[in-house]
């Protein structure tokens, strides 16, 4: 398992989804969760509704941001957008890999900016299956598609890449031990699917070599989210255990 300088405990290894439409809404839930966790996922929805105060505000309560914006454009436009990132201080930032090497290329030179955030590329969604993926006109299964991206995003100098829990042993295979792998679809045991596709527990996920997980409804819709953070890092430390 890859051990890197932004990741050195089980609570530095789940990545809350603040999945929420404001930051009235954030903030609360960041302050019910208080210490559970270190990192806090901010997506498209909730940042393009609240921008960058709100990613001051987390990070003034201590927590590091993950800033999932999954910027697909032309080189120039993504390479601009990076560097407009660097100035939030968001530590993780996310670039969809089918934009080719060259955008994947201008990113990663842009990110070369001081206080720019590490880059993950997005492989497959993980609400996408081989019927979705086929309809997009990219024929057969998922791990193939993911494997071949997150070689790409490797190879273009990006640090990380986004894959389901069912690529993570063959993404660590084909790009080594120091790339961040980090994991959306995570479930515990009988919680419901939902849109998800391709999903596991922690456990299983941080055994096949997984980085950082983002864990969203689960730990967001739970009475007590903080408790049910706990619940997810102590799977994680049981795991890196085994």
């Amino acid at each position: 398992m890859a051990k890197t300088d932004a990741i050195i405990s089980a609570r530095d290894r789940i990545a809350v989804a603040l999945d929420v439409p404001g930051s009235r809404e954030a903030l609360d839930l960041a302050d019910r969760l208080g210490d559970a966790c270190s990192w806090l996922k901010v997506g498209m929805e909730l940042y393009y509704a609240s921008g960058n105060s709100l990613i001051a505000e987390l990070r003034s309560r201590g927590f590091r941001v993950f800033l999932d914006l999954k910027l697909h454009d032309i080189p120039n436009t993504v390479a601009g957008a990076v560097r407009s990132v660097s100035q939030t201080g968001a530590e993780l930032l996310t670039v969809h890999a089918c934009g080719g090497p060259a955008m994947l290329e201008a990113a990663a030179k842009a990110a070369e900016t001081p206080g720019a955030p590490r880059l993950l590329a997005v492989t497959v969604l993980t609400s996408m299956d081989a019927h979705e993926l086929n309809a997009a006109g990219v024929p057969g299964l998922p791990g193939p598609q993911v494997v071949r991206l997150a070689t790409l995003a490797k190879d273009s100098g990006i640090d990380g890449m986004v894959c389901s829990p069912e690529e993570v042993s063959a993404v660590r295979e084909a790009t080594g031990p120091d790339s961040i792998l980090v994991v959306p679809g995570i479930r515990p045991k009988g919680y419901p699917t939902d849109d998800q596709r391709r999903i596991a527990t922690a456990g299983e996920t941080i055994s096949r070599g997984a980085s950082i997980l983002v864990v969203g409804r689960p730990i967001t819709r739970a009475a007590d989210p903080a408790a049910a953070a706990r619940a997810i890092v102590d799977e994680i430390a049981s795991a890196e255990l085994a």
